[in-house]
């Protein structure tokens, strides 16, 4: 899979900007605030419809403008797609696959398949769980966007649960009245449904990783770590072993619902579900977060980053693979054994602030990127 053409409009530094692209290496050279990232990130948006960057859609528009467009040609093998986003502020974005509009933006996932390594995964190993919950949940759509829905229905669950919670808990506390909780018992069945398919997906997502994080690892940082990943499941106690199906843990969060209602009544707060979980991530007995050095902080979130490209390399072919300045965080060999890992993926795209931190391993075309425009050198 490649992207032979990019188009931008109104979307971040952007007015207007068109990229011809071929299979292989194309790298993005400019000083800092130049636009290289908001190259790259357009197209990871247009693969996960979300910013590796951001939040919400307002800073992706351009000043000024109303609404950004990310345009993109897909080739794979025989056949190409033209994808479009429109990105709208204050309205929901739409979608067209080969200028047939979709009725939601998510029907074009999967089209477009791209894993993107940034200076801000170092938060998959040293920041909080949210961080770790989302890596597994983009790499989940990514392989079957049905996901998408699945996550969606999810955390609208989560939302409408967490408001009987509070409503019930005032009721108590303010009140003193005992609240009904037949709805609640409504939404309890509901969470424990959509909930128990993401658990088991994740389950099984994370024992895919397990090895291939290791090998990247100890190829990346040329040492054991061994790099151990554990999904923490706040249905289950710390020492049970995973449920075999999506009904077991559909089970698990039943009971887990009940055993901590009181708790969550007094808190007005959901506290158990896919919400809650984490992905512990640990070198050897020690968990990463807080003893691993930069070097094997940033070694561990690269090997993440290449275990999900060779999951979604097995599925079928390969996605594109976008290293955002990356290796200016890198010493020497790491550079040389990350592009030596990468160099003959289908197409990578890379962005610098300086062309001589990009390895001689990578050859490819050179983009210079400056004063709100792109020119091939």
């Amino acid at each position: 899979m490649y992207v032979s053409h990019l188009q931008l409009a109104d979307y971040r530094s952007y007015e207007s900007v068109y990229l011809e692209l071929e299979p292989g290496t194309a790298m993005f050279v400019g000083a800092n605030g130049e636009g290289k990232t908001n190259l790259v990130e357009a197209l990871g948006y247009l693969a996960s419809l979300s910013s590796h960057r951001v939040a919400t859609d307002t800073p992706l528009i351009r000043k000024g403008a109303q609404r950004a467009v990310v345009r993109a040609a897909v080739n794979r093998g025989e056949q190409r797609a033209v994808l479009e986003l429109e990105i709208n502020s204050g309205r929901a974005n739409r979608a067209r696959l080969n200028r047939a509009p979709a009725t939601r933006p998510r029907e074009i996932l999967g089209v477009l398949r791209t894993v993107l390594f940034a200076p801000e995964d170092l938060t998959l190993v040293k920041g909080d769980p949210t961080e770790r919950r989302r890596y597994l949940d983009d790499l989940l759509v990514a392989r079957a966007p049905r996901f998408a829905g699945v996550r969606t229905d999810y955390e609208r669950i989560v939302k409408q649960r967490n408001a009987l919670l509070k409503s019930a808990s005032a009721q108590f506390l303010n009140k003193g009245k005992k609240p009904d909780l037949s709805t609640l018992d409504v939404w309890d069945e509901q969470l424990a449904t959509a909930g128990a398919e993401l658990l088991a997906a994740r389950a099984a997502l994370v024992a895919e990783l397990q090895p291939l994080v290791a090998g990247a690892y100890e190829e990346l940082a040329a040492a054991p770590g061994p790099p151990v990943l554990r999904y923490a499941c706040s249905a289950l106690p710390e020492d049970a072993g995973m449920p075999h199906d999506v009904e077991g843990f559909a089970q698990a969060l039943r009971e887990a619902l009940r055993s901590s209602r009181d708790q969550e009544l007094q808190r007005g707060v959901s506290l158990v579900g896919p919400h809650r979980d984490d992905l512990q991530l640990a070198l050897g007995d020690l968990p990463a977060k807080g003893y691993a050095s930069q070097g094997e902080s940033w070694s561990y979130a690269l090997a993440l980053r290449l275990a999900s490209f060779e999951l979604l390399r097995a599925d079928g072919d390969d996605p594109v693979l976008i290293l955002d300045d990356v290796f200016s965080e890198l010493d020497a060999a790491r550079r040389r054994r990350l592009a030596n890992r990468v160099q003959h993926a289908e197409q990578v795209l890379v962005s610098a602030a300086v062309a001589d931190d990009i390895p001689d391993e990578l050859h490819g075309t050179r983009f210079r990127v400056e004063q709100g425009g792109v020119t091939r050198d």
